[in-house]
């Protein structure tokens, strides 16, 4: 993975640290807020939502952004006062990598199917983007789960890939979003926990097909099945 940028002039004060090497804020952003500012400090706490929640990536900071930053800054140990400054969005940009992925996923193991992120159910750089919001989603419930690793083996498909799996024609592999999970923690441990940060795809034990990985995604409508773990 790329390296960290430096941080440069990083305070306590609200202000914004500078010079990251993915995205700079340069205010301190609470509710009432709007800008592109606000919608890329969405992205990154997008699986803060709270319980069965989806946090919504339009740039304007109300109520439900307000509480996501409060989850992200008592997940950090930061003041949980909802207000994003030098602070939380240090802590950001010592999670995030210079391609704006989170340090612990990668664009390479997300998508094994092809470079170009083309051929699935949506543009390329649709598919490319949703898949960077799922990572941080997971990189949420990684934290929450006590910082373990978490082991894909699968995520972007085009139609050929998907269908060389034997994938549905609806998955959400094709959209950039979908993400299989296997490994430790256990299935169920990984289904239940998924609940919390803002997926609405939910597939595990017990679920046709999926007894040996757990599938996340997100899907229009919510559909959680993992019948031998409770959801």
């Amino acid at each position: 993975m790329a390296a960290v940028a430096s941080l440069v002039a990083v305070t306590a004060t609200g202000t914004a640290a500078q010079a990251d090497g993915c995205y700079t804020w340069g205010r301190a952003l609470s509710q009432g807020m709007s800008g592109e500012d606000v919608r890329q400090l969405q992205i990154r706490v997008s699986g803060y939502p709270g319980y069965g929640a989806v946090l919504g990536l339009d740039g304007v900071f109300g109520p439900a952004t307000r509480s996501a930053v409060i989850r992200f800054q008592q997940a950090y140990g930061l003041a949980a006062d909802g207000i994003a400054g030098a602070q939380t969005f240090a802590t950001l940009y010592n999670l995030q990598d210079d391609d704006c992925t989170p340090v612990n996923f990668t664009y390479a193991e997300w998508n094994r199917c092809n470079s170009t992120w083309s051929g699935g159910a949506v543009a390329a750089g649709t598919a490319r983007f949703n898949a960077l919001v799922s990572m941080w989603k997971l990189q949420a419930m990684r934290r929450a789960l006590g910082s373990v690793p978490l082991t894909i083996s699968s995520g972007f498909r085009s139609t050929a890939c998907n269908n060389a799996v034997g994938g549905i024609s609806t998955s959400r592999h094709l959209y950039g979003d979908g993400v299989d999970l296997v490994g430790s923690p256990s299935f169920c441990r990984l289904a239940q926990q998924a609940r919390n940060h803002g997926f609405t795809n939910i597939l595990g034990p017990g679920y046709a097909g999926h007894n040996d990985h757990v599938h996340l995604g997100s899907t229009p409508s919510r559909h959680w099945s993992a019948p031998s773990c409770g959801i």
